[in-house]
């Protein structure tokens, strides 16, 4: 048996219960305007992370397939044996746990993969806050942080997501307070060149980081489009963020008779007074399509192998991939001219294996997206793009020194509604050396504001994906309440810490903030 040790952890803080105070340099004047910052804080001089309870999965309630192995052959388990059966989405292991103190607290499902990289949902009672991950082939920590627990009992489920899995035990742990200086961001882009529009915009955004949140909307037809449209007739607002796809302007879509307007779309919306994010579903060259053209980007749908191309092994390919990226370089060029900064998201859920970038590995792709980089920023000179990684795994993390922003998408299900802070916070303290503002990229349904602040996941920013995550197929304009309800998206775009388009400022004078000294020049 494997002798569990006890977790601890030492700091020296000014514990945040509910929200950051600032950023690292100083709080811009322009930043925050009428608004009140609901802080509380306490002196805490040293915090030991205790364990509070250890509940063996053998002992608790199943459904489905889950039952314990008959005849054990994992070495350092816990307790009498462990359960195995993740198979069907009914497939779930309940513990029942009681709690002393109302708090946050760490849940480890000690767990060991069947085989690859698995995630399984979490539940506590009933409601779904996020999931864990496990990799390893031996029994090993997977933690859901800073899950808010009040005193009494609770039933806490892991249920089947990716599913084949075996199960140890849950042990819950008290949660390490959250420092203030955890929401202080450097004032510093990337690239050194950028230009003084967007310094602009990103001062904006660091000072605003861990106060208020940035409403965001994918919408392929631009602010006028649908999604656009219910969130006005809703809400009575605009989303601050327009989100668009590069992928009409790929190469292999064009041959296919495709016509891309995005960038239209964005000049008029930063015209508008908005802030534009982008993504590029890449499709492959039609060289290497195997399946259907307009799924090209997908991995199964094309045999192009980026590891053979990023050693050179496959030289052709390498050339059509730049032919490609200087068709993507021409409409960003349009936007540097029309001087509009974007949010600029490329080679997006790498780690997730389904799009063929992704496919190759970690080596190949992050080669990949450092080269798109370079090409950008140094052959192309564009100084407009603030560069949001979104490859969703540390070890895909191509270095600070490429990456502004760290985003995460996240599909939780439908009317989930937890701040996923453990996404979050896994984003924050485990991709970058640095301090990064860490944004939820694409989500479906929302998050609910409150919750948020409680647990401290201050998203710089979200982004609902489009179609039915907002509009119903059968009535243009009418808001599907599938993913997120209406009553939930009032409260959230009402909240007085979500900006939307009507709160933002004049971004094009807004003052550019130094890191190193904490004041703005114009």
């Amino acid at each position: 048996m494997k002798k569990r040790k006890k977790a601890v952890c030492i700091i020296t803080a000014v514990v945040m219960v509910f929200m950051a105070t600032g950023c690292a340099a100083g709080s811009n004047n322009n930043a925050g305007k009428n608004t009140k910052q609901n802080v509380e804080a306490v002196t805490v001089n040293t915090f030991v992370q205790e364990s509070v309870g250890v509940y063996e999965a053998e002992k608790a309630a199943w459904t489905g397939n889950v039952k314990v192995v008959s005849n054990p052959i994992m070495e350092g388990y816990s307790g009498t044996g462990y359960i195995e059966g993740f198979e069907e989405d009914s497939d779930t292991c309940t513990f029942t746990v009681t709690i002393k103190k109302d708090g946050f607290y760490d849940l480890n499902f000690r767990s060991a993969s069947k085989g690859g990289e698995k995630h399984n949902y979490v539940s506590v009672d009933s409601e779904r806050l996020g999931t864990v991950f496990v990799e390893a082939e031996d029994f090993t920590d997977a933690y859901l942080t800073r899950v808010y627990l009040v005193a009494g009992e609770h039933e806490i489920s892991l249920s089947k997501y990716w599913g084949w899995i075996w199960l140890d035990y849950l042990e819950v742990l008290t949660a390490e307070p959250i420092d203030p200086s955890f929401y202080e961001i450097k004032a510093d882009l990337s690239n050194k060149n950028s230009s003084e529009q967007t310094k602009r915009l990103y001062s904006y955004l660091c000072d605003i980081y861990g106060k208020k949140f940035l409403s965001g909307q994918f919408c392929d037809t631009g602010q006028y489009g649908k999604e656009f449209q219910i969130m006005k007739k809703v809400t009575g607002k605009t989303p601050a963020v327009l989100g668009l796809d590069f992928i009409e302007y790929t190469p292999s879509r064009v041959e296919n008779g495709s016509n891309g307007y995005a960038t239209n779309y964005a000049i008029d919306f930063w015209d508008n007074g908005g802030i534009v994010t982008f993504c590029w579903h890449w499709n492959a060259p039609s060289e290497y399509l195997i399946g259907e053209w307009y799924r090209g980007f997908y991995a199964d749908a094309t045999d192009i192998n980026l590891e053979k191309i990023m050693k050179g092994e496959d030289t052709k390919g390498y050339e059509l991939l730049m032919r490609d990226i200087d068709a993507i370089a021409e409409q960003l060029l349009l936007l540097k001219e029309a001087g509009v900064p974007i949010l600029w998201r490329p080679l997006h859920e790498a780690s997730g294996g389904w799009f063929w970038w992704g496919a190759s590995g970690p080596e190949a792709y992050k080669k990949l997206y450092i080269l798109l980089y370079d090409r950008l920023t140094k052959e192309y000179g564009l100084d407009n793009l603030i560069w949001v990684w979104n490859g969703q795994d540390a070890e895909w993390y191509p270095g600070d020194e490429y990456v502004d922003i760290i985003g995460e998408d996240i599909y939780p299900g439908e009317k989930v509604y937890t701040s996923q802070i453990s996404s979050y916070l896994n984003a924050a303290k485990n991709y970058s050396n640095e301090r990064k503002m860490v944004y939820l990229t694409e989500n479906g349904c929302l998050f609910d504001t409150d919750l948020a602040r409680r647990d401290g996941a201050m998203w710089g920013m979200w982004c609902t994906w489009q179609d039915e995550f907002v509009a119903k197929d059968t009535a243009i304009f009418t808001l599907s309440e599938q993913y997120t309800e209406e009553s939930m998206l009032k409260k959230v775009y009402e909240d007085k810490d979500v900006l939307t388009r009507e709160d933002l400022p004049d971004l094009s004078t807004y003052e550019i903030r130094s890191s190193d000294s904490g004041k703005g020049e114009k």
